[in-house]
């Protein structure tokens, strides 16, 4: 029980990524779905095709995330890449808000939760990198 317990902390911040993540990809990439859910309209071939490829590439770092879960040796990579998701997401919203205004409450909560995540995944490596 203490070792499943002690996975679930260990792979926290992999699992709670995943679960936000890859539903979000499916989303950016179903135009169908994207006016319910984000209020977004997909006008043009050019809109649809980027937002294909933002899917293939949150489903892309969703599989890495979940090697790293599945395989140990893929933990640390995993991680460190999640930081960079997470951070990188984080700082692109910061600077969509201060340039282009505030968004919807949906990408308000985004900017929080990747900010949240990404510091939550450098304090995951610090504690588990070094066991």
């Amino acid at each position: 029980m203490t070792d499943k317990i002690n996975w679930i902390f260990k792979n926290l911040h992999l699992l709670i990524s995943i679960s936000i993540v890859l539903p979000t990809g499916i989303i950016y990439g179903s135009p169908s779905i994207l006016p319910e859910q984000l209020d977004i309209q997909v006008n043009t071939i050019d809109l649809a095709n980027m937002l294909k490829a933002n899917m293939c590439l949150y489903i892309g770092i969703s599989v890495i995330w979940i090697l790293g879960i599945w395989k140990t040796e893929y933990w640390k990579r995993a991680t460190e890449l999640n930081i960079l998701f997470m951070l990188t997401l984080a700082t692109g919203r910061a600077l969509s808000m201060i340039m282009d205004g505030l968004p919807t409450g949906g990408y308000i909560f985004g900017i929080i939760a990747e900010f949240a995540l990404g510091i939550y995944s450098i304090y995951q490596l610090k504690k588990y990198n070094t066991k």
